[in-house]
């Protein structure tokens, strides 16, 4: 769909304050921009929906790789490891996105309203691109415009977002959240044990505890943990681990032996090795 220029106009001022990307003083919502193409690098997405404004990007899940053009969104349902990258940006025409993140409690807050409506579709993915609803890039539009007048934002701010989930939910990509409204589901299992992994991801992981702690058989929580994130518990765990100690690295003040100790990793040859394997350079190529 075309997005408004009103929209564009009004992110755009927001960016231009801050001077870079921004978070506002709104729950859950960020906007960023970038006026030049940047590298094909590892991310953790949250539970988002990001809607491009202007420019291009890429990501990359599960061997799918999605364009986001102008006027597409991609619909996040869980914690999940990506290849991004901006395809597309220049300094007359930057790359310039809206991300909002789901708030999974008030998404199931819906669930007496609108459960017994919904239902899950079979080829439900955590990761999903669609073009944007109009009435998304509308109650987007109207989100954003708090952060304009503090008296709107303190009153109108928890009925928007309850719109935004609410949308989300009956939009055409939107099966995966659906599945998130049950507690009982195979979604929200898995969603728990991904909020554990994260919690203790340099803890030596026990795979068939965690899939009794979430109430699942081991090998129901192997099958439904590779759907909902490409990897295997274990795997995860490492990606988790590897993304930290990049992130660690290129932030400068740490040593290679330090990082790998720090993300939980007992030996620093091994880290090596992995890291490596993971990224195509050594832990020393990242050292700033």
């Amino acid at each position: 769909m075309e997005i408004p220029k009103a929209l564009i106009d009004r992110v755009t001022r927001r960016l231009d304050v801050a001077g870079e990307d921004v978070a506002l003083a709104l729950p859950g919502v960020f906007l960023f921009r970038s006026f030049e193409v940047t590298e094909l690098r590892p991310e953790l997405y949250e539970p988002v929906i990001c809607l491009v404004l202007q420019g291009q990007k890429e990501t990359t899940f599960d061997g799918t790789t999605f364009t986001l053009s102008v006027g597409q969104s991609l619909l996040v349902s869980h914690n999940v490891p990506v290849l991004a990258q901006v395809t597309s940006a220049t300094r007359a025409e930057p790359y310039v996105s809206i991300v909002l993140t789901i708030d999974v409690p008030l998404l199931r807050s819906l669930y007496d309203e609108v459960g017994e409506v919904l239902s899950a579709q079979p080829s439900s993915r955590s990761v999903a691109l669609h073009p944007a609803d109009p009435r998304v890039v509308d109650c987007l539009d109207r989100y954003i415009a708090l952060a304009e007048d503090p008296v709107e934002a303190r009153v109108l701010t928890p009925l928007i977002r309850r719109e935004l989930h609410f949308r989300l939910l009956m939009a055409p990509h939107g099966g995966m959240l659906r599945e998130l409204l049950r507690h009982d589901s195979h979604a929200s299992h898995i969603s728990r044990a991904i909020a554990r992994i994260r919690r203790d991801f340099k803890a030596q992981l026990a795979v068939a505890d965690l899939a009794r702690e979430v109430g699942m058989s081991a090998s129901s929580f192997h099958k439904h943990f590779r759907e909902i994130t490409s990897n295997t518990p274990l795997q995860y765990q490492k990606e988790l681990r590897l993304i930290e100690a990049r992130r660690m690295l290129t932030g400068g003040g740490h040593s290679v032996t330090s990082v790998a100790y720090e993300v939980g990793y007992g030996s620093p040859n091994q880290f090596s090795r992995e890291y490596t394997r993971r990224f195509g350079v050594s832990p020393r190529a990242h050292l700033t």
